[in-house]
Order: structure tokens, then C-alpha cells, then sequence
């Protein structure tokens, strides 16, 4: 027979030692339960990746922070030097950027309408169309 172990002192009855046993299969089950969690490599590969994806989350967060308080400093900076631009600008320069300015706003706004005039054809071409491939689709 073997030695029982030195740090744990032997039975001195059947019931301390059927206690041993059982506080030993305890242990052993939840050895075999560790080993095999580490041998179960698809569970250990979906946990990292899982771990991965929450890093790359967090970091992603990070960096949109990052960017958009990057951005905010590159707006002001640009705010800053377009006033001094201006300012250092000849007054009939001036008028005459504020004319084109205009001009391209009142530009862009037709362009809008246009756009929209000609969506609304677009729409009606395309209805008609569709009704008469349905029309012809029924004579079939």
C-alpha cells in the first residue's frame, strides 16, 4: 500500500475515512474538470477572441475619442486663421468674397430645386414605365 500523504493525518475511523475519500474525489473531479477545460481548444480559442473583440472595442472608443477631440482643435485652429485671413484682407476683397459666396449659395440652391424638379419627373417616368411592363405582362 502506499504512504498516505504527510500533511494530511490518517483516518482514525471508516467515517473520517470515507470523509477523506469523498473530499478526494471532490478535488480529483475538479482536476479533471480544470485539465479538460484547458484541452478544449474551440472554447479557449472563442474565449480569446471574445476577450480580443472587447480590447478592440474599447480601443476603437479610445481612437473615436481621440479623433474627434483632434478634430475639434483642427476646426478652431482653421476658425482661427480663416479670421485672421479675413482680416488682413482689402475691404473690395472682402465684398467681392461675400458677393461669390453668395452667388454659389444662390447657385447650389437652384441646382436643389432642379434636382428635386427632376426627381419628381424621375419618379413619374419610372411609375409609367412600370405600368405599362405590367400591362404588358398581364396580355401575356
Amino acid at each position: 500500500m502506499t504512504q498516505p500523504p504527510h500533511d494530511e493525518p490518517t483516518a482514525q475511523s471508516p467515517e473520517e475515512l470515507r470523509e477523506q475519500i469523498e473530499h478526494t474525489r471532490h478535488e480529483l473531479g475538479d482536476t479533471v474538470q480544470a485539465l479538460a477545460a484547458k484541452t478544449d481548444v474551440k472554447a479557449r480559442a472563442q474565449e480569446k477572441a471574445a476577450e480580443m473583440k472587447e480590447q478592440a472595442a474599447v480601443k476603437a472608443g479610445e481612437l473615436k475619442e481621440q479623433a474627434a477631440l483632434k478634430a475639434e482643435q483642427v476646426k478652431a485652429k482653421a476658425a482661427e486663421a480663416a479670421s485672421r485671413v479675413q482680416d488682413k484682407l482689402p475691404e473690395p476683397v472682402r465684398e467681392r468674397a461675400v458677393q461669390a459666396a453668395g452667388q454659389a449659395r444662390a447657385t447650389t440652391a437652384q441646382g436643389l430645386h432642379k434636382a428635386r424638379g427632376n426627381r419628381q419627373l424621375l419618379v413619374a417616368a419610372a411609375a409609367a414605365g412600370t405600368l405599362v411592363w405590367l400591362i404588358r405582362r398581364k396580355k401575356r
